[in-house]
């Protein structure tokens, strides 16, 4: 048992209201240190961090729920958050204690098998920033305190046992246009974080703080500066506001100790504003923990003018070509083409890469490189309108993609069939204002097309789909979970229904409507021997606005979707 002389001040950090039992004092007292073997090898009922392993995949190897039985899922408690909008962060779980958060940046700790409330922090915001998106990712957990960054740019530490402030720093300044909204990352006693605010003329980075002190250990620019490799990709000063925030968290690799972070749009949108490759926007970008130097990048698109942000880490997967094994890193890209990508001590290499919806811009990619040629009628232009596909939210937009080694496949959250139509506009840079120089004219679907949302289940050894649902006349923003046990759990759709699919077939096995619409990302987790999935639903922000062009685009009446958040957990009737 953990010395634990302060379980007083964990009582006081209670909720007002909240019910208090044994077992949640018991579960404060003994709160297990979350140590860097765990976080490499996570036992198989805790879900340590926001894809639960290091190598992204959104994969539980729980299998007590399954294809034969998931039919008789049921909810078994649910917390209401008490916020509206969009609530993305999965329910992160620490041997029987829960972590989410919420918009506005508020932390709650939860009895993960009654749902007691065990202590909440709210972070007060600042009276003169201008919110960009309001949502929190999640948290990390690393020794015995909880990390998340928030929306005014700072990290907090809190103990995991109490909920109490342990330490906060300002990664930057929030009337710079800057912003956080992905979890961290905990590796080797680092806390390593990036930035939102592509769209307000920032210049994205990725930092590293000490776990103890809050302490900076290294930073580094996804804009590379003066005397930096790919300077000369930007022209004159731009590269001060050239974007390439990452949004979402990244991925590790221990054996190389690098991690990948997905980078995204440059600014201005429009790349007639900034002619050049603009490195390293829309990218995948290694980083070595140790020190913070990049290691590697691969440029998914140059001189990006769609908005197609490549914030998605790419998912550490080894798949084989021609007869050996690579080890991969798989990224749906938001530009519409499924890209296989090989990691290395010395950089990273390009496999293979083809289109997973309908696309219009590529005209061909270079074999060696993966460098995209563009048909550039396709790409807009200062005062010239250009109509692409897939349209700017992408193909896939933020909502994290799955592997699962029992089936072999890759899951991905997809949007077909749409088109945007935009043309650039002169902009001037303003500090900490929009800075992103667009007239956005229409969305469109390709002719003929009777569905939007999609998840497709693909070989990445064969490069073949294997099978594809269809949500008709809604977009799908579910970010996905696999298990042990041959399912795919995910919501993102506006009919608020949460599914079970089979992994193997594509069959819905079971659905639950649940009380507003799941952008949240699921998780799974086993308390006392008994598998849970978790979610927390909560709609808005893009997906909101998504579905309203969708509605518009068939015809449709506005979908009403009602707000509120709440964490809600399912199990199997006990016998």
């Amino acid at each position: 048992m953990n010395d634990r002389s302060g379980l007083s001040i964990a009582l006081g950090a209670l909720l007002l209201g909240s019910v208090w039992t044994q077992a949640a004092a018991q579960l404060v007292a003994d709160y297990s240190p979350v140590t860097d073997e765990r976080l490499r090898n996570p036992e198989p009922e805790n879900w340590l961090m926001f894809r639960r392993t290091y190598d992204g995949w959104g994969y539980s190897p729980l299998d007590r729920i399954n294809t034969d039985n998931v039919a008789g899922l049921e909810p078994v408690w649910t917390v209401s958050t008490g916020m509206t909008e969009g609530h993305q962060a999965p329910p992160v779980v620490n041997d029987g204690v829960m972590f989410v958060t919420t918009p506005l940046n508020s932390v709650l700790a939860l009895d993960a098998a009654t749902g007691d409330t065990l202590w909440q922090y709210r972070r007060q915001m600042p009276f003169d920033i201008r919110l960009g998106h309001p949502t929190n990712r999640g948290v990390a957990l690393y020794g015995d305190k909880v990390y998340m960054s928030t929306s005014d740019t700072n990290v907090v530490a809190l103990d995991a046992a109490t909920g109490e402030l342990v330490w906060e720093v300002v990664v930057e300044d929030y009337n710079g246009g800057y912003y956080m909204t992905g979890a961290p990352l905990a590796v080797n006693g680092r806390i390593m974080v990036g930035v939102s605010g592509g769209e307000r003329g920032i210049r994205g980075f990725v930092a590293a703080l000490d776990s103890e002190t809050g302490e900076e250990t290294w930073k580094s620019y996804t804009i590379p500066g003066p005397g930096e490799f790919g300077n000369d990709t930007w022209p004159e000063d731009t590269w001060q506001t050239g974007g390439a925030p990452t949004w979402v968290t990244g991925t590790y690799d221990p054996d190389l100790n690098q991690t990948y972070w997905g980078t995204g749009n440059p600014g201005p949108w429009i790349g007639d504003a900034r002619p050049g490759d603009n490195l390293y926007t829309n990218s995948v970008v290694a980083f070595d923990v140790g020190g913070g130097e990049i290691t590697g990048y691969h440029q998914y698109h140059w001189n990006g003018s769609w908005d197609w942000d490549e914030v998605s880490a790419p998912v550490l997967i080894d798949i084989t070509r021609d007869g050996r094994t690579v080890p991969g890193l798989v990224h749906a890209g938001r530009n519409g083409y499924l890209w296989l990508l090989e990691r290395r001590a010395d950089g990273i290499g390009f496999v293979d890469a083809e289109p997973y919806v309908n696309h219009n811009v590529f005209t061909r990619l270079d074999p060696e490189t993966g460098r995209p040629e563009y048909d550039m009628e396709r790409k807009p232009g200062l005062d010239k309108p250009a109509t692409f596909c897939p349209s700017l939210h992408g193909g896939k937009n933020w909502p994290p993609a799955a592997y699962n080694p029992v089936t072999g496949l890759f899951y991905i959250p997809a949007n077909d069939n749409l088109c945007t139509t935009m043309a650039g506009e002169e902009v001037e840079y303003r500090r900490g204002q929009q800075f992103v120089g667009t007239d956005i004219r229409e969305t469109s679907l390709v002719e003929g097309a009777d569905h939007v949302g999609e998840l497709q289940a693909w070989n990445l050894d064969t490069g073949e789909r294997v099978w594809m649902h269809e949500f008709g006349e809604y977009s799908n923003w579910g970010p996905i979970l696999t298990t042990a046990g041959g399912l795919v759990f995910l919501g993102g759709t506006a009919d608020r229904y949460f599914r079970a699919f089979d992994g193997e077939t594509g069959e819905i096995l079971w659905q639950a409507r649940l009380n507003s619409g799941i952008t949240g990302v699921p998780s799974s987790f086993a308390v006392d021997g008994v598998q849970h999935i978790a979610v927390q639903s909560g709609w808005g922000v893009d997906a909101a606005g998504s579905q309203r062009r969708v509605d518009g685009l068939f015809g449709n009446p506005e979908t009403i979707v009602p707000q509120g958040g709440v964490v809600w957990v399912f199990a199997l009737p006990r016998n």
